[in-house]
């Protein structure tokens, strides 16, 4: 099959790159813009409780107020407010709501602060359109207007929550995508030139895969427009990351084997045949690894994660696809000039770092697996540290952002839980008026819950069958303490309840609650079932029973020892209070699935070396000798560019870009190079079992047309020569 793609895209290379143009137009003028929503709660399903409290709220009092902006006034010189200063407040309060701005349904004062020094504004704005772009927007109005109005007081304005929240992640994300572009445009640009030498050939793979990255942006947002998906702008960031760090690793496995087969006599265009015919499998089986394993996560409970994956699996499907006819058609019309001004290209590199490394595993296999998992099991040690962090909005930009700022000065001036407080609410089974009696010992109750610093009842229905009881928690609503608070609250307000009524806790503290249990859940399903899934693409490409289970054991080592490093670096010390929540899920997805990539491309080369009769020590030394260079290069590229993720200035692509190149580093340079290739070595011939993958054979149509996954081993024109079986070697 790939001999015959390779055929008809060199055959008709014109053709081909019309085809994508076409298509990169046409999909480009056609795709809706993608959506980004900041609103937690829009990622869980209906059926948890902070969903039910919300749709209950909505009901029972549509015109509640629910503040989406705060606006936090302070004296510039950081005294207490004075008389005319909370004239001022007042006056900039009348005159913001007198404005009329869209999505602002009211602006009304909110209290002052114990100690004097602050006052806030409370902007309600419409709940339909809660982390939508539109109130990006207000919140934008809302901030220039109020410092315009504090002009010409002693009053220092800053504008906060979710609104204010979601501007400054736009912002931030934009500044992010900026920075990581750039870095990931340097990165491989510099790579290409030093691995290659030729300009050509280092800018080629940016100008195609950016022309591939309009495609796939393409048809993912038709993919979240048709199927209802839920966008985040972080997922923007992690695309470029991933079109071009996994694009240019196949574009090197193209090149390698391009280069090689040129080297060992082929014309050119027939060489770019045989390079898509012997390299087309082991791209396609590795773009299908992290394919599967990005799919997996449609099975997340978070519709945050359940849009991540397609679009990740979308954007490397579309790779995959230009890999195995948009390079190679445009590779083949340049030809070997695509190689100038160097000529290292026309000779065999000697790799003598790598094969004196093949020399070690072949020597000592036992020492190599020994020490290259003590090493694994030791950064793995780590993950009992582990703790999550469930505040999406601030770990999305930097905490200098203002509305980070009124946060921390929130948490400082009012009761940590004052900027998000828990709302207890209190319903009628049988749709009767509730009986208000009972309301001021339910409150007690309430308020008596370690961690709870104030309950009250607020409202009550119009029909008198819903109370609100307003819960301030003494914590901050992402941490570790008010989600066990708002626990502790629910167990009370649940075994408390009246008789014949039912509660519903409702809030950010228990939105964070049931999003720790949906990623728990997820942490249950997604987790074996993408690993099931590549054992099976393992099993079936190697025709083995054996070799799937240690290759997905050191994987699985892989994904322990890069959580463990990051828990020590962010926890321990950076003394982050977590790391991000959903981090454990796309670190297990990116690692395991890219880890399983470099573990095929060196088994592969393994296979085929013990193909040619050498025994298990031999076939796994010869094996780092060949394919160790393209898993360094394509390791290296892949790991420097998600490590770009961490110029976005925010926790959770900092965390994200350091765990997931530190993860490709552990896959490329300990696992595939030593721990799989040396246990691969001690098993023996019983790796392949029931198959006999590894027992050599004779191949009557020579190296051009023989199918290998691995790198290989070029073979120079003049030393070739044909035996009697028609083989030539």
């Amino acid at each position: 099959m790939f001999r015959r793609i390779g055929n008809t895209v060199v055959r008709h290379p014109v053709w081909t790159i019309v085809a994508w143009l076409i298509a990169a137009v046409a999909i480009a003028a056609t795709a809706p813009s993608l959506p980004s929503n900041s609103d937690e709660s829009s990622f869980l399903p209906k059926s948890y409780e902070s969903i039910k409290a919300a749709d209950l709220q909505e009901r029972a009092f549509p015109s509640a107020f629910t503040p989406s902006a705060i606006a936090l006034f302070q004296r510039a010189d950081g005294g207490r407010l004075t008389a005319a200063d909370t004239k001022d407040v007042a006056r900039i309060t009348s005159e913001l709501g007198g404005k009329h701005i869209d999505q602002v349904q009211k602006v009304v004062p909110g209290p002052p602060s114990k100690d004097g020094k602050y006052a806030m504004t409370l902007v309600q704005m419409d709940s339909k359109n809660a982390g939508q772009p539109k109130q990006a927007d207000a919140a934008k109005t809302l901030r220039e207007d109020a410092k315009q109005l504090a002009k010409g007081t002693h009053l220092d304005v800053k504008l906060g929550g979710s609104a204010a929240q979601a501007l400054d992640q736009q912002d931030s994300s934009q500044r992010g995508q900026a920075l990581i572009g750039i870095g990931t445009f340097g990165i491989i640009l510099v790579t290409l030139l030093i691995i290659f030498r030729a300009p050509i050939l280092a800018v080629l793979p940016l100008i195609l895969i950016g022309a591939v990255s309009v495609i796939a942006n393409g048809l993912i947002s038709w993919a979240t427009k048709l199927f209802g998906l839920q966008a985040n702008s972080s997922i923007s960031s992690i695309l470029i990351v991933v079109l071009f760090g996994v694009g240019t690793d196949y574009f090197l496995f193209l090149m390698f084997r391009y280069r090689e087969r040129l080297r060992a006599g082929d014309e050119p265009k027939q060489a770019m045949v045989n390079a898509v015919d012997r390299v087309g499998e082991a791209i396609a089986s590795a773009a299908g690894a992290v394919i599967i394993a990005f799919l997996a996560l449609v099975l997340s409970t978070l519709g945050f994660l359940k849009q991540m994956g397609p679009a990740l699996a979308i954007a490397v499907a579309v790779t995959l696809i230009a890999g195995l006819t948009l390079i190679p058609a445009v590779v083949s019309l340049i030809g070997p000039k695509v190689f100038w001004p160097s000529k290292s290209w026309q000779r065999e590199p000697e790799n003598a770092r790598f094969a004196a490394l093949g020399r070690g595993v072949r020597r000592r296999p036992a020492l190599t697996a020994a020490v290259s998992g003590l090493v694994l099991v030791a950064l793995s040690l780590g993950t009992l540290g582990f703790k999550a962090t469930f505040d999406l909005a601030s770990g999305s930009m930097p905490k200098t952002k203002e509305s980070m700022v009124v946060q921390d000065e929130m948490q400082k001036a009012y009761s940590a839980g004052a900027a998000a407080p828990t709302d207890v609410y209190l319903t009628a089974k049988d749709g009767k008026p509730l009986d208000k009696a009972a309301f001021d010992a339910y409150a007690k109750k309430l308020g008596a819950v370690d961690g709870v610093a104030d309950a009250h009842m607020s409202q009550v229905s119009k029909d008198g069958t819903t109370a609100d009881f307003t819960v301030t928690l003494k914590y901050e609503a992402s941490t570790d303490q008010a989600i066990d608070a708002v626990g502790r609250v629910r167990d009370v307000a649940h075994a408390d309840a009246p008789d014949g009524t039912k509660a519903y806790v409702g809030g950010m503290s228990s939105i964070f609650k049931d999003i720790d249990t949906a990623v728990n859940h997820d942490y249950r399903t997604v987790f074996p079932v993408a690993a099931l899934l590549i054992m099976v693409i393992l099993g079936l490409l190697l025709r083995s029973l054996v070799a799937p289970w240690y290759l997905m054991a050191s994987v699985g080592l892989g994904f322990g020892a890069t959580l463990g490093a990051t828990v020590w670096i962010f926890q321990d010390g950076q003394g982050h209070s977590g790391l991000m929540f959903m981090l454990p899920v796309i670190m297990y997805l990116f690692v395991v699935a890219i880890g399983t990539d470099y573990n095929i491309l060196m088994i592969a080369r393994l296979r085929e070396e013990a193909r040619e009769g050498r025994e298990p020590r031999e076939a796994a030394g010869m094996a780092l000798r060949y394919a160790g260079p393209t898993v360094a290069a394509a390791g290296f590229i892949l790991a420097a560019t998600f490590a770009t993720m961490m110029l976005a200035g925010n926790s959770l692509l900092t965390e994200m870009g350091f765990a997931v190149s530190f993860g490709i580093v552990v896959a490329a340079f300990v696992m595939a190079m030593f721990f799989t290739p040396s246990l691969t070595a001690l098993i023996g011939h019983a790796a392949w079992w029931p198959g006999h993958g590894d027992r050599a054979v004779e191949r009557a149509d020579g190296p051009a047309a023989a199918g290998s996954l691995g790198p290989d081993r070029p073979v120079p024109a003049e030393s070739q020569v044909e035996d009697p079986s028609g083989r030539r070697g």
